[in-house]
């Protein structure tokens, strides 16, 4: 059963700033005691009442039945004792009911909730997308109306972007909103891949969607961003009378099956007036609107890919611990079979997982706290954080999802055949993981923002600097003198090395105009530069405090997992031609 990892999650808080920005008063009154109060009760939360729901909620999934989604049993339940124990308003604006806490704790706490069940916790998740998007760009009256119940967690929030034809390329949309001459909007069409678009958890449900108004520009300059309830609000802040919304169908997953994936229809009613909705921003900049959501939600898809490594490493180890097979080394004759957790591939695979768990754990805290210090700091700090956090959401996304997939099949390794059995729960895991690197704007996607975006951001300088500050622990690891580290000084700083080339090469292939040739190395570099970053925020913790587990799995990472860094490195400066030239093998296919 999963135990949210207290001990790891305040560490790599520590490492990624948190201590030192409670020193500085930078949360006003919050203390480092409600920090270990609000894990330590989070952590119970996650462990007691969301972790013993997470198999039978696999198993028994969502229903659909005339246009009314049921949850699994006592997801219900589960869901409005969070919300009533305050969890969605962590991070809420003060003024409409939130506690407005740093970023960085809402992300250790979203880590437990996955780690109890990815499928639960991606409905809070989507929720404080959409109050972020409407605490920057709503209007009042829809911020009055709709954010305190939104914050406190009485209401949920979609994100409507996917139709058949459109993906993601948004500038494919065909989902149509008119104006009605009151202020309000009828919107028309159809999206797909909705989360938990229907449900019976909360009375209302907000849908944040995407539309063309009639006079709209082609492309992604013509989209608007509309709010659309499933009942409209009366004045008093009540639900009203249905909207014409409706769910039409639920999807049939590989995982997360007790989430429902809905295909929601709008304006298909009788009356022919469209589902009511409300602009959300202005006309034709719904996009930019969408991606304050939208990059909310990549941090947090991150977690999950953090969760569920977590989560993978737990059920891993404890079957190693407990499964016997062969003899391990320096064995005598007539012993009994070994724990497997005696045999050293067995503890090189727990070790990788538990290694990468941490690596990717770290870069996305330490996204989180660029978030929190760009939202209390002012111009060229504010800018320097705003820049740094822009940098490390792809990463934070991508290699902390790809990781959760890895993690999560090695986990299986380790239970051997019985992995392969569901009542294990391992395969659940990685069935859960594989939606994460997809959504959310798919890996592939963050590996091009990241090059193409934020590698030339601020004229190159945010990962220069970034860079130079990886360097800076490299240099305090090799003074440390540390016996336990081994060579991970070493190993580091050819990692970091071959971090830099890398981007130079990037950054002049782009300003050469030669776009085809960077994006080819986009996804290994952003392995690579995950793997670097990983590395060098384990060193950081490592050097934070005496303990001999964390020097030995740092030291592992360093001198076994930091070595694949080269390699990435020569795909990113000398893969391009030939795969440039190999679209001739699959034209022949």
């Amino acid at each position: 059963m999963y135990r949210a990892p207290i001990k790891d999650i305040a560490h790599s808080l520590k490492v990624a700033g948190l201590a030192e920005a409670l020193e500085e008063k930078r949360f006003g009154d919050l203390s480092a005691d409600l920090v270990d109060a609000i894990l330590d009760e989070a952590a119970k939360f996650a462990g007691e009442r969301i972790a013993p729901l997470a198999e039978s909620g696999d198993k028994h999934g969502a229903t659909l039945e005339n246009g009314n989604v049921t949850t699994a049993p006592g997801w219900t339940g589960l869901y409005r004792d969070w919300a009533a124990g305050g969890w969605n308003a962590l991070t809420g604006d003060e003024a409409y009911g939130g506690q407005g806490l740093p970023t960085m704790l809402s992300v250790a706490v979203s880590e437990m909730w996955n780690g109890g069940s990815l499928a639960f916790a991606l409905a809070p998740m989507l929720t404080m997308g959409a109050v972020e998007a409407l605490e920057k760009h709503a209007s009042d009256e829809l911020k009055k109306l709709y954010l305190p119940k939104l914050i406190s967690g009485e209401w949920t929030g979609t994100m409507n972007l996917t139709e058949p034809q459109a993906g993601s390329d948004l500038g494919a949309l065909k989902a149509r909103a008119t104006r009605n001459g009151d202020g309000t909007y009828s919107l028309f069409g159809q999206k797909i891949f909705i989360t938990y678009g229907e449900h019976d958890m909360t009375d209302n449900i907000v849908h944040l969607v995407l539309a063309r108004l009639p006079d709209a520009p082609a492309g992604t300059k013509g989209i608007s961003l509309f709010l659309v309830p499933k009942f409209l609000v009366n004045a008093d802040g009540s639900p009203g009378k249905r909207n014409d919304v409706f769910c039409a169908g639920i999807e049939h997953k590989l995982g997360i099956h007790a989430s429902p994936t809905c295909t929601m229809i709008y304006g298909d009613g009788t009356s022919g007036e469209g589902a009511r909705g409300w602009l959300v921003g202005e006309e034709n900049r719904g996009l930019a609107c969408m991606f304050t959501m939208m990059n909310n939600a990549r941090l947090l898809v991150g977690m999950q890919g953090v969760a569920v490594a977590e989560a993978a490493y737990q059920k891993a180890l404890a079957f190693a611990r407990e499964r016997r097979q062969g003899r391990a080394p320096g064995s005598k004759p007539g012993d009994a079979m070994s724990p497997i957790i005696e045999h050293p591939d067995i503890q090189r695979t727990l070790l990788t997982m538990k290694g990468l768990t941490q690596g990717a754990r770290a870069i996305a805290y330490a996204c989180a706290h660029a978030l929190d210090m760009a939202r209390v700091s002012e111009n060229d700090e504010a800018r320097h954080w705003t820049d740094r956090a822009s940098l490390l959401t792809p990463v934070a996304k991508a290699f902390a999802t790809d990781i959760g997939v890895d993690v999560a099949s090695l986990g299986i390794q380790v239970h051997g055949g019985m992995g392969f059995i569901e009542e294990t729960g391992a395969a659940r895991l990685l069935r859960d993981a594989r939606i994460a690197p997809i959504y959310e704007g798919t890996n592939g996607i963050q590996a091009i923002d990241l090059v193409q975006r934020k590698l030339p951001l601020g004229n190159g300088e945010p990962v220069k600097t970034y860079i130079a500050e990886l360097r800076a622990i490299v240099e305090e690891t090799a003074a440390s003198n540390r016996a336990g580290l081994g060579d991970t000084a070493t190993c580091l700083a050819f990692a970091i090395a071959d971090l830099e080339e890398a981007t130079l090469y990037l950054q002049e292939a782009l300003a050469d105009g030669r776009q085809a040739e960077a994006l080819c190395g986009a996804t290994p570099y952003l392995r690579l530069f995950g793997l670097a970053a990983g590395g060098a925020y384990l060193a950081k913790g490592a050097l934070t405090e005496e303990d001999a587990g964390r020097d030995a799995l740092c030291r592992f990472y360093a001198e076994n997992l930091l070595r694949e860094t080269n390699a990435l490195k020569h795909r990113v400066i000398g893969g391009a031609d030939s795969l440039l030239a190999a679209g001739a093998a699959l034209r022949d296919s």
